[in-house]
């Protein structure tokens, strides 16, 4: 499997504090069965140890500590925040991009509303020569409350990037974990991820327990998320066509039409 979202750097945002810490993460995620780790720390004014022009050191030495029979790259990318993408140079967003190669970014839906000219900024990105993956959008009010705005925003050509701490929410009335699934359920969500903070209490890297929340209706789609698509967007490749999501049954057994892309 393939994690396009894992906080797992030390000591530059709200990742490990250590590369004690790195390490456990990395094993913990190893133990998943994910094989290829995106380091996406948060590039935004709040964390300002994190330096663009390093990130692909810090990679490559971290991938060279780990043991080689865990199995586990850990490649250069960066969660952006729109406004900091703005303002970027073209060697800036390049070095963000994943596997620093200029072609997809892993930019942060904001956690506050989303504001009128959201679509314009996503634009100005993309025109610069970029796919943009959008982190964690299930998670903001404005589009629990407006899906159909998402579902725009996906037909434009941004895909969406559901994450963990939303799919295995223990409240299953969460309304991120709702959208999630009902994104999932739509053929609208193209990657799956862990957004993972450390190897503990603390959002882990269980990307295999994710995908298996989707086994009642999607168990091929879950697998698409963490393999083929992932490996798409690291290659700057275009998207294989995911496999066709089952309809929910109705209780005479039927399944319900409308479901899947």
């Amino acid at each position: 499997m393939i994690d396009l979202h894992a906080h797992i750097l030390p000591g530059i945002d709200d990742g490990p504090p250590d590369i004690a810490g790195s390490m456990d993460f990395a094993r913990a995620a190893a133990a998943q069965g994910t094989t290829v780790l995106a380091a996406t720390p948060h590039l935004r004014n709040d964390y300002p140890l994190v330096d663009v022009y390093r990130l692909g050191d810090w990679c490559a030495d971290l991938t060279a500590r780990l043991p080689v029979d865990l199995n586990l790259e850990v490649v250069p990318a960066s969660e952006v925040d729109l406004m900091w993408a703005q303002d970027a140079t073209d060697e800036e967003l390049r070095l963000a991009s994943f596997g620093q190669r200029g072609t997809d970014l892993l930019l942060e839906t904001p956690y506050g509303l989303i504001p009128d000219n959201f679509e314009e900024l996503l634009f100005n990105v993309s025109v610069r020569g970029y796919r943009v993956l959008l982190a964690h959008p299930e998670r903001n009010q404005t589009f629990q409350r407006d899906p159909e705005r998402l579902k725009r925003i996906a037909d434009r050509g941004v895909l969406i990037q559901i994450t963990l701490p939303s799919v295995l929410a223990r409240d299953k009335s969460s309304r991120s974990r709702k959208l999630a699934f009902d994104l999932v359920r739509e053929g609208i969500a193209h990657n799956l991820a862990s957004d993972s903070h450390s190897s503990g209490r603390f959002r882990p890297p269980l990307l295999r327990a994710a995908a298996r929340a989707f086994d009642e209706f999607a168990p091929s789609y879950a697998q698409w998320m963490v393999t083929e698509a992932p490996a798409a967007i690291l290659a700057g490749a275009p998207m294989p066509r995911p496999p066709r999501v089952d309809a929910p049954k109705n209780k005479r057994g039927l399944r319900l039409p409308g479901f899947g892309r």
